[in-house]
């Protein structure tokens, strides 16, 4: 019975549809929310500090107190065109579960700032944490509607795309009421129960009990998981693909393509671990995703205009299309590129692997962890392979349909042309982020 549970429990995780990252904006993300109020007389910042896993996970253990000094340092306010200090009154400290057991963190921390003797004109600008990606929210009075709940509950039409607002102005006078500070969240309101459920790839390895059936689901779970992965945007299936086509691929090319996909991708996890782990003080892991988006480009790019320079030889070398002789130099001309389109279809480490390499060393679960990932990188591999082999195939059909013979011999410079065109757009996507 318990052998069949197991087995239960594994086909689930096959089926279940996959979560990204157990925090809605991701894996990397530090969060902020403030809102300026008054009360009385007295000006207050009621500051929220949402940091996702990894974050999380860099920080280790958080002093409350040390973290509000240096949100309010950061916290810059003006009356009247005057810089006034911002002064922590309290805090409140949670550390809500995330992907694979991992904590998150909410901070609040309540700031005093002057009294006002009439209506006054501030600037707020918060100035924590300029260089993180995530959300970033300001609203001004003590019941203005924040979207996203004070950090609690982001709206799913903005991930994409989140609210990144971190200054305001406006016109404050004192109230009727007293001059009592805003109340600190506690119990379920501090934990912010809007977590995406851990039902993924990174749920993995959180097991309780590693016996030999559990390791051997988890390891086929990691496998699909990561052969969904490579079938989301990305991965360069279209490259792959096309290239295939362009460069008279073989079912060898496509198991060699899926054999470098696999490598790629797991020294990229544990080379990105070993700067999350080791190198954050210097390197924001975060910002390594635009550059090797980047990298990917430019490297597609390369491999698009070499192949329709090698087509333009065979072109103008054999005019009339006799080109089945020369089969195998023709493969030979691709050995480089071929190298190269596996490293740009695995050089973007999936966070969720990340998330799992960072929970395998928290639990002293490192074997178990690198099983995994080097698991959900041969699942990626096994679905780019197949795409290949699609390709493979669907070529060696047309080629002997009853097709017009200049269309076949269009297709390795259409093909070019694609890889060309796809590379192009990674990198046009990819400069505005690089910074």
């Amino acid at each position: 019975m318990k052998r069949l549970a197991l087995l239960v429990v594994a086909a689930a995780a096959l089926v279940a549809p996959a979560a990204a990252s157990a925090h809605p904006l991701g894996n990397f993300t530090i969060n902020r929310f403030s809102r300026v109020e008054v009360a009385g007389h007295r000006l207050y910042v009621r500051y929220v500090l949402d940091m996702a896993e990894i974050p999380t996970y860099q920080a280790g253990h958080i002093d409350r107190r040390a973290y509000a000094r240096r949100i309010a340092r950061n916290a810059r306010l003006q009356v009247e065109g005057r810089r006034m200090r911002l002064v922590p009154l309290g805090t409140a400290l949670a550390h809500p579960r995330g992907a694979a057991g991992l904590h998150t963190t909410r901070l609040e921390v309540i700031l005093s700032g002057p009294m006002l003797s009439g209506k006054a004109s501030i600037a707020y600008r918060d100035e924590n944490y300029r260089d993180r990606i995530g959300w970033s929210e300001i609203v001004v009075g003590a019941n203005t509607h924040s979207i996203s709940d004070e950090l609690r509950a982001y709206p799913k039409n903005l991930l994409q795309s989140p609210l990144d607002v971190t200054s305001v102005t406006a016109n404050l006078a004192p109230t009727s009421g007293p001059d009592i500070p805003p109340a600190l969240s506690s119990g379920k309101t501090l934990e912010a129960p809007d977590r995406v459920a851990d039902s993924g790839f990174s749920s993995l390895i959180g097991r309780k009990h590693l016996s030999a059936l559990v390791i051997l689901a988890s390891l086929a779970a990691a496998f699909f998981w990561g052969m969904a992965h490579a079938l989301s945007p990305g991965h360069g299936k279209t490259i792959v693909a096309a290239y295939l086509v362009g460069r008279r691929g073989t079912p060898w090319h496509a198991a060699a393509l899926g054999g470098i996909v696999t490598v790629t991708h797991t020294i990229g996890v544990f080379a990105l671990g070993l700067v999350t782990l080791a190198l954050s003080q210097f390197i924001v892991p975060e910002t390594l995703y635009p550059w090797l988006n980047l990298v990917s480009g430019v490297m597609v790019v390369a491999i698009g205009i070499a192949v329709f320079r090698s087509r333009l030889r065979h072109r103008r070398s054999h005019p009339h299309g006799h080109d089945h002789h020369h089969h195998h130099d023709h493969e030979q001309l691709g050995r480089g590129s071929l190298i190269a389109v596996g490293v740009s279809g695995g050089l973007l480490p999936c966070p969720s692997a990340l998330v799992v390499l960072l929970a395998a060393i928290s639990l002293h679960r490192v074997a178990f962890g690198m099983i995994l990932i080097l698991a959900f990188s041969a699942g990626l591999a096994l679905s780019i392979t197949g795409i290949g082999l699609i390709a493979v195939l669907a070529k060696h059909v047309f080629r002997r349909a009853s097709f017009d013979g200049r269309l076949i011999r269009l297709l390795p410079a259409a093909s070019a042309l694609v890889i060309l065109a796809a590379g192009l757009a990674m990198t046009v996507r990819a400069l505005p982020k690089v910074s």
